[in-house]
Parts: structure tokens; sequence; C-alpha cells
């Protein structure tokens, strides 16, 4: 018999989906959007499992899918809404995607870094209210040359932030993690400690994975200690930052502006106080929305479950 595989949406790119139907029995959930319980309907007697979201994967689950699952791919970089200890514990193994989604997200990163520091969603609130003045100093942005850019996080994705904003002639890059990374000697970025590249960085650009560590990492505290010219930019998780906080450091002119793709909670109420605040560029989570980046991201979940299925190594493996 063929391995089973359940797929959690219908949203896939078909790439991916026929990768596993040349040796897999797939069964996709024709749901947009899947809930959990859904998922938990229909998963056991499944051989892997491909996750198209945020479907949180712990003992419930694992205990519901039984003894047949060997394989869990998620279709994403970060992996926080996965046990994998608990995962890796059952001898089950567990696939993700960075890498394929890096060059994307970091250039949303720059889109909103810029966007941002140059005052872009403020100008066009003040165009389609008729306010647009000729003062020559009239709604002046901060300059992205010759500033310092300080990445918290400096994984794939914060590499090619590097990579991508050298061109815009940055003064310097600073960057903050567990350790100094060869990568960033090699970039010519300089490790210092969080407190120093906040009050150090024209930029903060958020690139660190969600953890017990980093949740709630940017508070009243950390947005205090930044500069009042700072940009704030955040492409990582949305609880990485207590959103009060923000609101109150954009509120108050303790930083300049922020720019955002995450955000807690996700996604924002129509009537939340952040899509109220000018100096903040908000948009919903779109960092991979990619045609070529998402066929990517599926082919490679699939390839994760085949690798699996057959014992070998997988693509991205936890």
């Amino acid at each position: 018999m063929k391995p089973r595989v359940l797929v959690t949406s219908n949203d896939i790119p078909s790439a991916g989906i026929e990768l596993l139907r040349k040796t897999c029995d797939v069964t996709i959930i024709q749901n947009v959007g899947t809930n959990r319980e859904d998922v938990l309907q229909v998963l056991p007697g499944h051989d892997a499992i491909l996750l198209s979201s945020h479907i949180d994967v712990n003992s419930e689950f694992l205990n519901i899918a039984g003894p047949s699952l060997k394989v869990v791919s998620t279709i994403s970089a970060g992996y926080d809404h996965l046990d994998v200890p608990e995962i890796k514990r059952r001898g089950i193994k567990v696939g993700y995607t960075p890498m394929v989604l890096s060059a994307a997200v970091a250039e949303i990163a720059v889109i909103l870094a810029l966007n941002a520091a140059r005052r872009i969603h403020e100008g066009r609130l003040k165009l389609e209210q008729g306010h647009v003045e000729k003062n020559f100093q009239w709604l002046l942005g901060q300059d992205i040359r010759g500033s310092t850019v300080g990445i918290v996080g400096l994984g794939n994705i914060g590499q090619a932030i590097v990579k991508r904003l050298k061109e815009f002639e940055v003064a310097r890059f600073v960057y903050t993690g567990h350790s100094r990374k060869k990568a960033g000697d090699e970039l010519g970025a300089n490790f210092v400690s969080l407190d120093d590249l906040l009050s150090q960085s024209d930029f903060v650009i958020v690139a660190a994975p969600l953890t017990n560590e980093t949740r709630g990492l940017f508070d009243d505290s950390a947005f205090g200690k930044m500069k009042k010219n700072a940009i704030f930019v955040n492409i990582a998780r949305g609880q990485i930052v207590k959103t009060d906080a923000l609101i109150r450091a954009l509120r108050n002119n303790t930083i300049f502006a922020a720019g955002l793709d995450v955000t807690d909670p996700e996604p924002l109420p129509t009537d939340h106080e952040l899509l109220k605040i000018p100096n903040a560029v908000i948009i919903p989570h779109m960092g991979s929305a990619t045609v070529k980046t998402r066929i990517d991201m599926s082919l490679t979940a699939a390839q994760n479950i085949l690798n699996g299925l057959e014992n070998k190594p997988l693509v991205y493996e936890l």
C-alpha cells in the first residue's frame, strides 16, 4: 500500500501536491484556513502530515495521530507551533522550509524599513485628507544611507537582509544573538549585546524565532533604550513584541516609526489602535507571499515527507 499523507488545506501550490501523489495516497482537507479540530477528525491512520498553517502539534495531536505517523512537515520557516522535543521523542521526523523563503522575507524587511523611514503611509494619509503642504521641511523622513542597522537574529533571513541593505550605503551593521557568527564576520557586521544594539541602531530589524527567550522581548524598557529617530521593523513573530508597549513608543515619539509584517494579535481587528497610528506601516504577514517562493516552499515540504518516509535525511530537519 502507498503511504498515506494528509495535507491540511487545499491552498497549497499544486507542485508540492503532485510530487507527493507520485508515490503516496494523498488526502487534502478541502478548506482554506482549516482549523485544528477539522485536522484532528481525519488525522488518525496517516503516515505523514503536511501542515499548511500554524496548527499546534503537541501530545494531544500526536496521540490522536496514532503510531502510524512517521513525518510531520510544516510549510514554514517558523516552528513555534510544533512541540519539536515531543515529536522527536516519539521517533517522528519533523521538517520545515527555511532558506527557500529567506529572499522574499528579506525583501519585505527592506520594503518596511524604507516605507517607515520615509513616512510613506503617513504621506498617503495626508494626500487622501487633502493636507499636502509645500513647506520645504514638510514630512521629512530618515535616511538609511549612512545609518547603523541592527539585526536581532542573524539567521538565514537576517543575513539576507544585510546583503540587500549593503547597496543602500549603510554605514554599519550590528547584530545580536546567542554568539558571534562566522557569517556576521563575512558580512562585515559586528556582534554586540542587545542593549548596545538598541542604543546604537537607527534601524532595528527583528528576524529572530519566537522562543521563551524572545517572547515579549520588545517591551517598554527595550523601546526606551532606542534612539528617538529609530525605525523598528518586525518580520519575525508578533509575540516577540508587547503590542501595548509598541503603541506607547509610537504615540509618545519614543521611536520614529515602525514597519510590521507580523503583529499580536494577528490579524489585527479593523478597529485596533495600531491601525490608527500614522507612523506605523503595517501589512498582513506577507513575507513569503510570492508565487515562486510559495511553490518552492510546497516542494520542499513535500520532499521532506518523501525523504522521511524512505528513512532518508530530510531536506531541512529539526
